[in-house]
């Protein structure tokens, strides 16, 4: 191993060493359910807004979306648009009601709770089927954090991409195991400061090494699909013009956040009102430059490296355009391998931070949903807490074999998960906080016909041996959550309205009580 690896090396043990520590400290106050699940509603404006950012974006801000701009163009920040419109619609309109809502509808501790106490099903159903769709869901998603993972290790160390999956696995599995969500939201804040200090340093210094070269000169040498101008315009693809339906496609990413249970649960535990408005200001400033400097990174990084490609033939991924950047310009441009590596810990915290986010949602509702309330309803708190720990071992573990196929799509995979877990949630989540008549069975009409829509849409080859998703490039997020709003509101209008406790506890919150 040469010299520079060993300093990039340090950074990373020191790094997953620090978030292990954090992991330990939590342990010790972490003694019930709750705890263990929202930290006791205890979380300051700045670490509920760096963490729910930072479990929100995953390997995919500073790897899938990076890729998909070096290689498409500019025209893939139609994603990115969308997400930003959709972080501060879930800011402004979602966090107070629904943090207020979760308090009022019995303390609920998760997202299936809520929509138990909301609509009063006393034959839980919702949460059956609600635990159901995260656990299938956010098992898609953990692997694609995981699949992030073994990708950097590969790149910067060499390592078996098998044998890098388990490293980070294992580290993530250790510090989520210990300390819940305390732990995770502490890391996540950590993990989501790094990542912008990443992504807006790296593009600057870049952009210096390059100095007065001519950028659209070096994409055209670069080969890019229909020149640098068609490279550069938000309304081209891969050198095609863009359809109408793959504009709408990519900014429907953005009706995701209103049913990603990680994200929900950061509102639902911050300390008071006043903190959330903090949080509010915090994570809108951090979601524009992160989303826009990945952007930058994907167009600067095919100038910048040329003239390697990235994704050709005998080239890494385009998905790794950030790695390689930070590489050459911390071990070729300038001889500062440790402070590369800790910068390469940015990527590397962008993964853990959903990966750990994902693990807690996922135990939490086959702990306290579905163990709790269908095995042993008189299990108490810290026999619920075991359990849950042991659902985050195996969940790690599912989640491993799905990423383990090297040649797995970061974007594929989080493509579909944020597809199926929007549209199962979304239209629910956003209906049972503002539209009174949305009743017991809009909703679990509404999350079945949702997560069902997508699963139709992007697994089953229904025309010519193509999926729906392939044949029409409609993202099935769309039809999802179309669908989805159309049946409760259908279902909850054909069935007996709401009772009168359910529609004074709705005004009640909307009166901001």
């Amino acid at each position: 191993m040469s010299t520079t690896t060993l300093w990039i090396f340090a950074a990373f043990v020191a790094y997953l060493l620090m978030m292990i520590v954090i992991g330990a400290i939590y342990m010790k106050s972490t003694t019930s359910s709750e705890d263990y699940f929202l930290g006791g509603r205890g979380l300051s404006g700045w670490v509920a807004a760096l963490s729910a950012q930072a479990s929100d974006m995953s390997g995919w801000l500073l790897m899938g979306l990076p890729g998909a701009v070096y290689s498409l163009g500019t025209g893939q920040a139609w994603i990115a648009i969308g997400l930003f419109l959709g972080t501060v619609f879930n800011w402004l309109f979602i966090s107070g009601r629904l943090r207020r809502y979760t308090i009022v509808a019995n303390n609920s501790l998760t997202l299936p709770a809520y929509f138990e106490n909301r609509f009063r099903d006393k034959k839980r159903i919702l949460l059956f089927v609600s635990s159901i769709v995260i656990v299938v869901f956010f098992l898609v998603y953990t692997a694609s954090a995981l699949a992030a993972g073994g990708k950097l290790f590969n790149s910067v160390f060499g390592l078996d991409y098998h044998v890098a999956l388990a490293v980070g696995a294992g580290v993530i599995l250790v510090y989520t195991f210990m300390g819940g969500f305390m732990a995770v939201c502490v890391t996540d804040f950590i993990q989501g400061s790094l990542m912008l200090i990443g992504l807006l340093a790296v593009p600057i210094v870049a952009w210096a090494i390059l100095g007065g070269q001519d950028v659209h000169v070096i994409l055209d040498q670069s080969g890019v699909a229909g020149g640098s101008s068609a490279y550069l315009s938000l309304f081209c693809n891969g050198g095609e013009p863009y359809r109408a339906i793959d504009i709408i496609s990519q900014l429907a990413w953005g009706l995701g956040y209103c049913g990603m249970p990680h994200i929900l649960t950061r509102f639902m535990a911050v300390r008071d009102e006043k903190e959330l408005k903090k949080s509010r200001a915090i994570a809108i400033v951090w979601v524009a430059l992160s989303l826009a400097a990945a952007c930058v990174i994907g167009i600067l990084g095919r100038a910048y490296l040329f003239p390697t490609v990235l994704g050709t033939e005998g080239a890494v991924s385009a998905e790794s355009v950030f790695i390689e950047m930070i590489t050459k310009i911390f071990t070729v441009d300038f001889s500062l391998p440790f402070i590369g590596g800790l910068f390469l810990c940015g990527i590397l915290a962008a993964i853990m931070s959903t990966a750990d986010s994902q693990l807690l949602v996922t135990a939490s509702s086959v702990a306290e949903d579905l163990y709790h309330n269908f095995v042993d309803r008189d299990a108490d708190s810290k026999k619920i807490l075991r359990v849950s720990r042991l659902t985050v071992i195996v969940v790690a573990l599912l989640a491993f074999l799905i990423a383990w196929n090297p040649n797995s799509s970061i974007m594929g995979l989080v493509s579909n998960a944020w597809a199926g877990l929007g549209s199962a949630f979304g239209p629910t989540v956003l209906l049972s906080l503002y539209w009174r008549r949305t009743n017991l069975a809009g909703a679990i009409a509404g999350i079945a016909s949702g997560g069902l829509a997508v699963i139709i849409w992007d697994y089953i080859p229904l025309v010519g041996g193509q999926t729906l998703g392939a044949a029409t490039g409609l993202y099935s997020l769309v039809v999802g959550f179309a669908l989805s709003t159309l049946m409760i509101v259908v279902f909850s209008l054909a069935t007996k309205a709401p009772t009168k406790d359910i529609l004074d506890e709705f005004d009640q919150v909307a009166a901001g009580k």
